[in-house]
């Protein structure tokens, strides 16, 4: 048996637990973590050798949803055990490994892998703040070298008053969901959904948030102090070997660090105009020339692809170091400038929205498809059950930057970009009473430099706009960036591209409205930065947005007033949810004889009795309007319908007036006249004109032919000397029936 031993905490008046020696003891670190009744499982593995030939640092992060832990099994009739990772799944392993990732040494080549599995899900804790915590337990306790440990904290605000980790309920009911990992002085890792959020408010949430991580920063200290193990060093040389290639490379770098300084002025920053294309042949260009001084410079073999490999590291630093010292970009750009900017939308005439959005060499085209509400997106995972009606798809194809790859769907980063545009649109959507279409915005790369994921955002809102979705206002985003050095000076820069995305940096995606900020994510190459980056990165990210707004709103500044003719019109009504039934039919069989008949697309209802009616056809939209109506409507007294004759009986016949409701024509109301028998006027399947006489304590309706005009009578039978009623001709025969007047 394991010796395990538990450590708790109050957090957000909730106890964080971690437990270590119980479960995963074989990995180099491992804990499990309780919040509420969510608890997770963190484990950290790093493998003994080196990969060879790696140029990076490999480090995998997973977060593993698991069914049981929810207490449901998967919906799949087909497939019961968990496959591929939800889109949810995959946005909670990128949430923790953008925190994570900082602090590792990028020198490493070791394999590193930390998974996240959530064992028990309780409804209201979110698995993903207390995963990244865990998985900095995990990591703080290895032995695998890690400059942690780090925390974060969800932040929400309900009337006024800011809320720690917040359940779903409570972040339903918050204008505000803001992510932060870090630590009390320094911010690694963003994410947030807003609802047009002013500045001011999110700083503030920052503040607040981050003062609150001292607890479980506490508390994964006090971890560590009882069970931690000592680091190893996986960068120092081992034997006299390592230190003489160790010696031998810095030499090597010593000398071609000067070299490249002087090739990266020559290539780069002499021509300002280069495309990212011409940038990738300039580092080509770079990297040969390198190596030729090199081989001149009597250096030799591995010693001559290590100076080659030095060179975008030096380029990235020497592109931060002029901005940081001259205020000069590569591209000569200031350091508050956007590159040009292009706006259009209604580039295809057959869709039914379509924006194009260009800033610099990043061009995105967004297409809108509304579609019926029974084409809303069933949600089937772990923490959510449930439909969407508004989703947004991105793509990323290889020639956006000029590559050759496989075309093998979207991986996490596209799944990422999409999300993040998702959320940055959100918020303005009209509500489902108002516009009640399923909405998809699919958005394709068609060039990359420079966050493209905020040119999503920006074409997500042209489109919408076009296709006459209502949504409450333009949306637009921006990437601002960071040049730093090793003195503490630092620099914000507006409209980050490739080349200034590099150590030292940041990618601070800001999207909103001219009111305020929908979606933030924010990944940084630092150690964490603080309040006052974060306050000038939100001062020039505004002052962008605004920009970019403006040149939005000269393409378009309001959503049409019609939709595209191409596009579905959805009509909608409101039933008794009683009469729903009715509607629907048995298996089935009225609704799809309203659509089959009528020719609409679809027919959907809400269980509060909410009907909407999709039709590119109007006509056949009203005609399967007036058949729902006719099914569920309630007569009232004095109305006047034509109907059917359905039944015959000795005191009267039953009229069809509207689908499935029936009234009675007493016999004393066939006709002016008094009627000796029912089958003398009317027989079954007679159409004639009814009024509504009568509606009694129970429901039954009585109905008048007689009362109603428009019905066609014989002449009046001559009066007779037999009992009951008259009717008839003296020889007891009757001219028949001849319905009603068209």
């Amino acid at each position: 048996m394991q010796d395990t031993k538990k450590f708790s905490v109050q957090w957000g008046g909730k106890d964080l637990t971690i437990e270590v020696g119980k479960f995963a003891n074989q990995a180099n670190g491992s804990c499990t973590m309780q919040y509420g009744d969510t608890i997770v499982l963190a484990t950290a593995c790093m493998s003994e050798g080196v990969r060879d030939g790696l140029d990076f640092f490999p480090l995998q992060v997973e977060y593993e949803e698991r069914f049981y832990a929810a207490g449901r099994i998967k919906g799949s009739r087909f497939m019961k055990k968990e496959g591929r990772p939800t889109d949810e799944a995959i946005l909670v392993a990128r949430y923790i490994d953008r925190a994570i990732r900082p602090l590792f040494d990028n020198r490493m080549r070791n394999e590193i892998q930390v998974v996240v599995t959530c064992l028990q899900f309780d409804g209201e804790n979110d698995p993903d703040i207390i995963g990244l915590v865990a998985a900095s337990c995990a990591l703080s306790i290895s032995d695998i070298p890690w400059n942690g440990p780090i925390a974060d904290i969800r932040i929400g605000q309900i009337s006024g008053e800011w809320v720690i980790n917040p359940s779903y309920e409570a972040r339903a009911k918050s204008g505000l969901d803001l992510s932060i990992a870090g630590t009390q002085d320094s911010v690694i890792m963003v994410e947030a959904g807003c609802d047009q959020v002013d500045e001011k408010t999110v700083l503030d949430a920052f503040t607040f948030g981050s003062k609150h991580l001292a607890i479980p920063l506490k508390l994964i200290e006090e971890v560590r102090a009882a069970v931690g193990k000592q680091k190893r060093d996986m960068v120092s040389p081992k034997n006299e070997d390592e230190r003489a290639k160790q010696t031998r490379r810095a030499e090597v770098e010593a000398l071609a660090r000067p070299f490249i300084v002087a090739q990266v002025a020559e290539l780069f920053f002499s021509t300002p105009k280069a495309t990212k294309v011409e940038r990738a042949k300039q580092k080509s260009e770079l990297k040969k020339r390198l190596e030729v001084f090199l081989v001149e410079k009597d250096v030799e073999g591995a010693d001559i692809k290590f100076g080659t490999g030095i060179a975008e590291e030096v380029l990235e630093h020497e592109v931060s170091r002029m901005i940081l010292d001259e205020d000069k970009r590569v591209d000569g750009r200031q350091i508050t400038e956007i590159r040009p900017l292009t706006a259009e939308v209604g580039l295809f005439k057959r869709l039914h929205g379509s924006g194009h959005f260009r800033r610099g060499e990043t061009q995105v085209l967004s297409t809108v498809t509304l579609g019926a509400p029974g084409d809303i997106q069933t949600l089937d995972s772990m923490e959510l059950q449930g439909t969407k009606r508004y989703f947004h798809h991105y793509n990323f194809p290889p020639y956006s930057v000029g590559e050759c790859k496989p075309m093998r769907g979207p991986g996490r980063r596209e799944i990422g970009h999409g999300a993040l545009a998702e959320k940055a649109i959100l918020p303005m959507l009209p509500g489902k009473e108002e516009f009640p279409y399923t909405i998809r915005v699919v958005s394709e790369v068609f060039g990359s430099n420079g966050s493209s994921s905020m040119g999503s955002t920006c074409g997500s809102s042209l489109a919408l706009m076009d296709a006459g979705v209502p949504i409450k206002a333009a949306v637009a985003g921006m990437a601002m960036g960071l040049a730093t050095d090793d003195s503490g000076r630092w620099k914000v820069i507006t409209d980050l591209q490739d080349l200034e995305d590099g150590a030292g940096g940041m990618d601070f995606k800001i999207a909103g409205t001219r009111a305020g900020i929908t979606a933030i994510q924010m990944d940084t190459k630092t150690k964490g930065i603080g309040r006052d980056v974060l306050e000038q990165t939100f001062k020039q990210a505004h002052e962008a947005r605004l920009q970019i707004l403006d040149v939005m709103d000269q393409a378009i500044n309001a959503p049409r007033p019609e939709l595209s003719s191409y596009a579905p019109r959805i009509i909608t009504l409101r039933i008794d949810p009683e009469l729903i039934g009715n509607v629907i039919g048995p298996g089935g069989k009225t609704i799809n004889e309203i659509i089959s008949s009528t020719g609409v697309g679809a027919i959907d209802i809400e269980d509060d009795g909410l009907v909407m009616i999709t039709s590119v056809d109007a006509e056949a939209a009203q005609k399967a309007y007036d058949w729902v109506r006719n099914i569920t409507r309630k007569a009232e007294v004095g109305e006047i319908f034509g109907g059917k004759v359905t039944r015959l009986m000795e005191f009267g016949a039953f009229v069809e007036f509207l689908p499935k409701q029936e009234g009675l024509v007493h016999v004393s109301e066939l006709a002016p006249w008094r009627v000796a028998k029912v089958g003398d006027i009317v027989k079954i399947g007679d159409e004639v004109k009814v009024k509504v006489t009568e509606i009694d304590n129970l429901g039954r309706i009585n109905l008048s032919m007689k009362q109603a005009p428009g019905n066609v009578y014989p002449e009046k039978p001559p009066e007779t000397t037999q009992t009951g009623f008259s009717g008839g001709n003296s020889n007891g025969s009757k001219p028949p029936f001849r319905g009603s007047r068209p």
